[in-house]
């Protein structure tokens, strides 16, 4: 995020929670040489919501965040830009960032538009753009009140975080620090991801008989999924039918506890977009990213590094934990295939496009049916989302931590999880064949 904007964001978030929230913003209206329009499109991004500049603005941004709506766009150009930024080819920083060409130029005004009938909010233009003219919605402060009341709220985090809040913060720390903020518990998505791993080898076995076969998997990444829906859409048939294990959370944790909400933490803005799909609707209630969470820590004088360890049973595998970064997926997939279906191991030819331009290479191999593979993993950001654009620490080492904490697990494979197979009987899957029944895993399905 913008430092300016950040150090807004702290603001608005510290008087919120003093209960100066009104006062604040009418502080930072009144200043002087400021354009209120901008200002308060700004804020209100800030704030998670839609809410135009009026004589009514301040009582208008707090119904908005009292009444908060999860079907709103999350990418937005929130002021004017002169494209100063753009190059010998003629596309500005945004335009060349965006793998979808959803941003235009308005040669009437003399700056760019964001088409919302091609924009996946995937986010790659916010973090691109040189001038702070488009934002990324935070929904922090909405979330704020659940947090104050008696709501049950878990935070759900992304095999990702490891590392990300310095080296000796492991999750048993980052609980402690969920806790103090006020949510219920944390949980590793990682766990998620394991039962996603079985699904995915369950259909690799139905579906690839010969090494000429395809699959690609669904798993992880909005932006690979948007990629085929969007561009690539013929290979839809070889996709596998499965929720992102962020999705799998909500969904899970909301069918064992009807009454939670459930936010997911990841170092991606384009999860904020795929959780306002039209048919993943209420199944993750906010999106928040690393970078965000470490605004907030800072703001409410939170210091993981400082608190003491909130520990649980083991329950996520080594498998789930490195879908946080590319070959993940392909590693987990692959060895529950080798346990599960020992005699098809040899079949599996797995490749990964690591970021969007290896992606597209990728995609566009495999619609002409030259890709040597019968099983592609991809990931918008180089390194997966170890390289998110809201990590908080570069790829390598994210990598590096993610790669340790998986070695270090107990749990060797979802496959071999105790924890797996009691939280699945609850959920009416009793044994691996049960993956094949498609109403029975009707929790992780998705059509595409």
């Amino acid at each position: 995020m913008n430092k300016i904007y950040t150090e807004i964001f702290k603001t608005l978030l510290k008087s919120y929670y003093e209960d100066n929230f009104e006062n604040k913003v009418q502080e930072l209206l009144s200043k002087d040489n400021i354009d209120k329009n901008e200002l308060s499109s700004i804020i209100s991004s800030l704030c998670g919501v839609d809410v135009n500049f009026s004589c009514n603005y301040i009582d208008d941004l707090n119904k908005a965040i009292l009444s908060y709506k999860t079907s709103h766009k999350i990418v937005n150009k929130i002021k004017h830009c002169d494209m100063d930024c753009i190059d010998d080819k003629g596309k500005t920083t945004c335009q060349a960032s965006c793998p979808f060409d959803a941003i235009l130029i308005d040669d009437s005004r003399n700056t760019t538009f964001i088409d919302k009938n091609k924009c996946t909010d995937c986010g790659f233009c916010v973090e691109a753009c040189p001038s702070g003219a488009l934002m990324d919605k935070v929904a922090f402060i909405p979330l704020v009140n659940l947090l104050k009341g008696n709501t049950k709220v878990i935070a759900t985090v992304a095999p990702a975080i490891t590392g990300q809040f310095g080296e000796t913060v492991n999750v048993d720390k980052l609980r402690t620090a969920f806790k103090k903020i006020g949510f219920t518990d944390m949980i590793e998505v990682a766990f998620f991801a394991d039962m996603l791993t079985i699904k995915e080898a369950v259909e690799f076995d139905e579906h690839v008989k010969t090494k000429d076969d395809l699959m690609l998997t669904s798993c992880c990444c909005p932006m690979w999924v948007g990629m085929v829906k969007r561009v690539y859409h013929t290979l839809i048939k070889h996709v596998s039918p499965s929720v992102s294990p962020m999705i799998a959370s909500g969904r899970v944790l909301k069918k064992l506890n009807p009454d939670c909400k459930v936010v997911f933490v990841g170092p991606c803005i384009a999860k904020k977009g795929e959780a306002k799909e039209k048919d993943l609707l209420g199944d993750i209630d906010y999106v928040l990213t690393f970078a965000e969470l470490k605004d907030i820590f800072d703001t409410l004088n939170i210091n993981p590094e400082e608190l003491e360890e909130d520990t649980s049973t083991e329950y996520a595998s080594r498998g789930g934990r490195l879908y946080a970064r590319t070959g993940g997926v392909s590693i987990a997939v692959g060895e529950a295939i080798e346990k599960l279906f020992p005699e098809k191991y040899h079949l599996l030819n797995a490749v990964q496009g690591n970021g969007v331009k290896e992606c597209k290479v990728l995609l566009t191999k495999a619609q002409s049916g030259e890709v040597n593979s019968n099983f592609i993993e991809g990931m918008g950001c180089v390194g997966g989302c170890v390289g998110g654009p809201k990590a908080l620490i570069d790829a390598a080492s994210g990598k590096r931590k993610v790669d340790e904490f998986a070695e270090s697990s107990k749990i060797k494979t979802s496959i071999d999880s105790e924890c797996m197979d009691e939280i699945l009987s609850k959920i009416g899957i009793n044994e691996v064949n049960d993956f094949k029944d498609k109403t029975k895993t009707k929790i992780f399905g998705r059509e595409f």
